[in-house]
């Protein structure tokens, strides 16, 4: 049961324009965008931070893919089932995001940046400049380094807002490895 309220019709004024775009969106408001709508702010960077990213340079599959390696690290079911359910419909295969949800990839590229993404978690972010030139040897540029970290950002708010708050999974369930 969820630590804060999940119900739409009880959150702020503020929230609900936002929560319509959501609804918009997926076609139902996903029990995580009801739960950080308890405050507008929270919400607002929450959308405003997947609409940026959804447009960015990596890419909707490999946002997917690293959002489900970080959700697994972090043992967030809801994140891990979510984001598992966006990357199929980017066009990954259920084998490509089994293997993204262990942080690895067939793909060089797409290896290079779970890996990346996975030592920046363990690590709190202290890295080495050897961990950089291998995702620049991957051949992603600064652009594409800071939009890593940028979602590494976006998913460890979701999941802390997931897992801290118990938020109950509406997608499909996935087995933590």
């Amino acid at each position: 049961m969820s630590r804060v309220n999940i119900q739409t019709q009880l959150a702020p004024a503020a929230s609900q324009p936002l929560l319509a775009q959501i609804q918009q969106a997926f076609g139902a408001t996903p029990n995580m965008f009801k739960a950080v709508a308890n405050s507008p702010a929270a919400l607002q960077s929450m959308w405003a931070a997947f609409g940026a990213l959804g447009k960015g340079a990596l890419g909707a599959k490999l946002g997917e893919q690293i959002a489900v390696a970080i959700a697994n690290r972090n043992r967030c079911e809801y994140c891990l089932a979510a984001h598992t359910a966006l990357g199929l419909k980017a066009g990954a295969s259920s084998a490509e995001m089994s293997a993204a949800q262990a942080g690895r990839s067939s793909d060089p590229g797409t290896a290079a940046a779970l890996t990346f993404v996975l030592n920046v978690v363990e690590r709190r972010a202290q890295i080495a400049d050897a961990d950089v030139a291998r995702l620049r040897e991957a051949g992603f540029g600064d652009e594409q380094i800071v939009e890593i970290m940028a979602h590494v950002a976006l998913n460890l708010f979701t999941n802390y807002i997931n897992v801290a708050l118990d938020v109950p999974v509406d997608f499909p369930r996935i087995a933590l490895l």
